[in-house]
């Protein structure tokens, strides 16, 4: 068997850690555990990550990387938001290992806070939005004076609540709804269309 070097040996332990990480919780990732799956040894993941919070947050970023896409850009800001909420319901796995990280002992641990961990985590998120707000006003869809951070964030903020309070894939209607009848009033300023009656 080849040995495993570099850049080869850190995805395959990475590799290892994400596994262990989604098919259990925080509570249970143990350094011990992902070098039994990598086949390796304690030692060896320890010179690379000082602590399992170091090593779970590596393998979320890894994660990350092998599965990013480029920012949406339909040519519409509702089109580009909810493809956007799409990727991410798509990529569930992330969503349920950060949650474990959340009701974990992670921030006992690392003496982090929950923001923190957004800001680590979630950044790539902010910049996708920001390139679709910039192109959405480029277009004239936005007055550039109804754009807020808290209004940016809100699509992500009202998905991951759904993630959180149900534990479930979100419903395509469910995120139709945050888009139209949330995000988009407030941040062009017009009311959605009301439904016609049955």
């Amino acid at each position: 068997m080849t040995r495993r070097r570099g850049r080869q040996l850190d995805d395959a332990l990475l590799e290892a850690a994400w596994e262990e990480l989604i098919s259990g919780s925080y509570a249970a990732f143990t350094v011990e555990a992902v070098a039994h799956r990598a086949r390796t040894s304690r030692h060896v993941l320890y010179r690379r990550w000082p602590t399992r919070g170091a090593l779970a947050l590596a393998a979320i970023h890894q994660h990350d990387l092998r599965n990013a896409r480029a920012t949406p850009d339909t040519g519409s800001l509702r089109d580009d938001v909810i493809e956007l909420l799409q990727h991410a319901n798509d990529n569930r796995q992330r969503m349920a290992a950060i949650i474990s990280m959340h009701v974990g002992t992670y921030y006992h641990e690392t003496g982090t806070t929950p923001s923190d961990l957004r800001e680590a985590l979630l950044s790539h998120q902010a910049a996708h939005m920001d390139t679709i707000i910039r192109r959405a006003t480029e277009r004239g869809e936005i007055d550039p004076a109804r754009v807020s951070p808290r209004i940016v964030s809100l699509p992500h903020d009202l998905f991951r609540h759904e993630v959180i309070m149900t534990l479930r894939p979100v419903p395509s209607s469910t995120i139709i709804e945050i888009v139209n009848e949330v995000f988009l009033p407030l941040i062009t300023g017009r009311l959605p269309v009301a439904k016609p009656p049955a």
